[in-house]
């Protein structure tokens, strides 16, 4: 009996979450997915010879894998949305301002690339719009003619001290300056990616062309840094998302032996995006308080140092000294009874070691009502009650005013904690 072979597909759509499909994959492509770490699993399929059972997880987005296919993987959440919650993260006091219509343009697109491809490049001509912004940049040479300031120990080591060439340092007023680096390699990173539609495609083409005399990055290179100024404002919306796709959003998601060229594509990780738009909004929040908070704020749960912990906010006193609440963001995928019990005792070693009566859960789903648990065994406050552990619910289908309102009424909760410190 002839059997045949199984034609491995050229695209692959997942669903963030969602079950797995069985997909004709071969051998090389299916263990460079299980391998890449972009998907929550990749197995062989027990059932179906010559398949792949592909189920993602919380990344989202395309990547094409080398000789194999391209793999999307649409979000939950409307993609709007989801750049309503990355612009947010980005630039929070624009989004806080413009939250009726949002801060990123995504056009009419509602895949995860297209619509960030026409987002940056939109960024990008605005930025360019009265012209590419040149600034002073320091250049160390050798040449024929004195400029600028002679380098006079390096005369001596190269030259033995005779002239010329010289060894020169000069200030050059230039386009080659690290904003338009980050602007060109963010527009060179998305012409390389699948999905991109043609008439962004030659959007972003003719972007490039209009930063050609900023030199290449290199990939693997420290991104370079640039100073938020008065002389770049017009370019800082376009910089943050450009940093965006440069720096931890893209599908270096692999093991660190893996080639880091060996795929291109963009992948947002739904876990850290949530994670950074509720620490960051809280943080906005609580200042109409009067208080700070601190991100990723850095602990120990043991005497002797050992074992490190790192809540993701903690709310403090307007002088940054004393700890009034600890948040911890949870993007997770609904529990039949909405506990998430590793959760909870995950918080009460958060309040426990900051010595507060309560600890906050904020969870990206809108079924499950706000709920709180009283710890037992734990010594009772001023208000006879012992340690809290409160599980907020936000609904990221609801219109971005109404999330921002949410995350007020959220921190009202947080700046009472003032008067429940043991």
């Amino acid at each position: 009996m002839t059997v045949s072979a199984t034609v491995p597909v050229a695209e692959v759509s997942l669903r963030e979450y969602g079950p797995a499909v069985s997909v004709p994959l071969g051998a090389e492509a299916g263990q460079a997915l299980a391998a890449s770490g972009i998907l929550q699993s990749a197995t062989p399929d027990p059932h179906r010879n010559g398949h792949w059972l592909l189920r993602a997880g919380s990344r989202v987005g395309a990547v094409r894998m080398p000789g194999g296919p391209v793999v999307r993987i649409m979000p939950k959440t409307s993609v709007s949305r989801l750049f309503f919650l990355l612009g947010f993260s980005i630039d929070p006091a624009r989004a806080w301002r413009d939250s009726r219509e949002g801060t990123i343009d995504t056009g009419a697109y509602d895949d995860v690339v297209p619509a960030l491809a026409h987002a940056v490049e939109r960024q990008i001509d605005g930025a360019l719009r009265q012209g590419v912004l040149q600034g002073y940049r320091e250049v160390e040479e050798t040449a024929l003619v004195v400029r600028g300031r002679l380098r006079e120990a390096e005369q001596i080591r190269r030259h033995f001290g005779r002239t010329p060439p010289v060894e020169i340092a000069y200030d050059a007023y230039t386009a080659d300056t690290a904003e338009n680096r980050l602007l060109r390699a963010a527009t060179e990173r998305l012409l390389r990616l699948p999905d991109v539609p043609g008439p962004v495609r030659r959007r972003l083409a003719h972007q490039r062309v209009r930063l050609a005399d900023a030199l290449p990055l290199i990939r693997g290179q420290e991104l370079p840094r640039w100073q938020p100024s008065r002389l770049n404002s017009r370019y800082q919306p376009a910089l943050r998302l450009a940093e965006a796709v440069l720096r931890g959003t893209s599908p270096e998601h692999r093991p660190a032996e893996a080639d880091p060229l060996a795929m291109d594509g963009f992948l947002l990780d739904m876990n850290k995006l949530f994670e950074d738009f509720v620490t960051v909004a809280l943080r906005e929040a609580v200042r109409e308080h009067g208080l700070t908070a601190r991100l990723q704020d850095s602990h120990h749960l043991d005497i002797a140092g050992l074992v490190g912990m790192r809540p993701d906010l903690v709310v403090r006193t307007g002088d940054g000294r004393t700890p009034l609440a600890v948040v911890d963001a949870k993007y997770k995928v609904d529990k039949a009874d909405g506990l998430h019990n590793a959760d909870l005792y995950q918080a009460l070693a958060y309040a426990t070691v900051l010595g507060l009566r309560e600890a906050h859960l904020v969870y990206a789903a809108g079924r499950q009502p706000e709920r709180f648990h009283e710890v037992r065994g734990t010594a009772a406050g001023p208000d006879g009650r012992g340690v809290r552990l409160f599980q907020h619910s936000l609904d990221l289908s609801r219109e971005p005013e109404q999330l921002l309102i949410s995350f007020r009424e959220i921190a009202g909760q947080l700046a009472s904690g003032r008067r429940e410190v043991i």
